[in-house]
Order: structure tokens, then sequence, then C-alpha cells
């Protein structure tokens, strides 16, 4: 049996999930900026507390390990490695935008088409790829400035489901009678409880000593303009 603590924080959801066999058995979560530093730990203490589970029982951690939020991140890579380190457990990193488009073939199960999911970068560009309804990757995880001749190969013919936060912002430039969107969370921790377990089947584990987030752009700093 493998009891499995679940983390994502890519994007402004804050999510933390408890899976036993790749089953959900607990799950806290919420969307709102900046909340990730203030609310993870605590999110995980209350899961651990619905399932009546002690940090000895766990098996191993996984967490959403990008692309996404260079912040959010940073902020849920360090806890996990802490937990990792502090019991002594291995740790699993699973690609964000995998984990969501798995998010969304667990609700359509049934889906033919290509899915794409989209994490927003600012202004127009998104971290996106495209997956298969086996869940295998069509095109590689890039950083893409979205504009009309965006996906044209893709959509000219397949059905393309569009989903996380940077899709929304691309509805009205995407015009193609095979592009659809779904405005569903799929940025949560209970997404990745078959590919985590999965991965801990296969021991496919991180090091956890030099295991970073794959931020896919270097964070940019920018300096407030002089207001005087």
């Amino acid at each position: 049996m493998a009891t499995i603590l679940q983390i994502e924080t890519a994007t402004q959801v804050c999510s933390v999930a408890l899976a036993v066999n790749g089953e959900t058995i607990a799950l806290k979560e919420e969307k709102a900026q900046n909340i990730h530093a203030a609310s993870l730990t605590l999110f995980i203490d209350e899961v651990m507390k619905i399932a009546k589970l002690t940090y000895a029982d766990l098996d191993a951690i996984a967490v959403s390990k990008g692309p996404g939020s260079y912040t959010g991140l940073r902020i849920g890579v360090s806890t996990a490695k802490g937990l990792c380190f502090a019991l002594d457990k291995p740790l699993i990193g699973v690609n964000t935008l995998q984990m969501m488009a798995n998010g969304f073939l667990a609700q359509h199960p049934n889906y033919g088409g290509l899915i794409c999911p989209m994490i927003d970068a600012r202004r127009m560009e998104v971290f996106t790829a495209v997956f298969n309804n086996k869940l295998h990757e069509v095109v590689s995880v890039n950083a893409k400035i979205i504009d009309e001749k965006s996906f044209v190969v893709e959509l000219d013919s397949n059905y393309v489901t569009f989903i996380g936060d940077g899709a929304e912002k691309c509805e009205a430039i995407l015009d193609s009678q095979n592009a659809h969107f779904s405005t569903s969370n799929f940025n949560s921790a209970t997404n990745m409880s078959n590919l985590a377990y999965s991965a801990f089947n296969n021991e496919n584990f991180e090091d956890v000593a030099y295991f970073e987030p794959f931020y896919l752009k270097d964070f940019v700093f920018t300096t407030p303009k002089n207001k005087s």
C-alpha cells in the first residue's frame, strides 16, 4: 500500500491531497492570489487530520514540478523537499501540464480529441503542451505567445480542448470550430493521484538534494517605478 501526500502550487490554486494506492482520500484547496506561503503547511496538516494519519504513515511526497508560477513552484517544491528530508521519504515530481490533462481525462473518460493545458505566463504568453487521450505528449512543453496562427496544425484535423487559467484569455483568438474551452479547475492535487502512484510503483523518484522545479523560463525581476 502506498500513502502519498501531494502538493500543487503551480498557479493561484493552492492544493494538497492525500492518496492511498492512487485514490484520493482527502483534499484541501483554495484559489487566491499569493496564498501559498501562508496556507500550504496549514492545508497539509488539515488533510492529515481529515485522513486521521500521522506523517510517519506517509510513503512518499509528490509535488507538481512545473511549469508554472516561479514563486508558487518554489514554495511547493521547498516544502516537499523539507518533508522528504525530515521524514526520510522519497520525492516524486509530476509534470504540471500532464497532471492537468490527466484531470480532464478523469472527468471525460470517453474523450477522443486532444487536450491542451495552458498556464498563464502574462500578456499573451502561456506555458503549454498538447496531449492525446492516452496522455501521450503530442506537442512538447513550451512557452508560447498565442496569436491567430497558434495550433493551426492541431486544430485543422482534431477536436482540441483548451484548459487552465491560460486558456481563458485565448478563447477570443483561437477562432476554430474544433477549438473548445473548459473553465473547470484542473490545477488540483487530486489530479496527480494515479500519476504519483504509478511513479511510486516504478520507483521513479527525484534526487531530493538536487531537485529543482521546472520553471521553463527564468524569473524576471521588475523594479517599481519611482513615483516621486
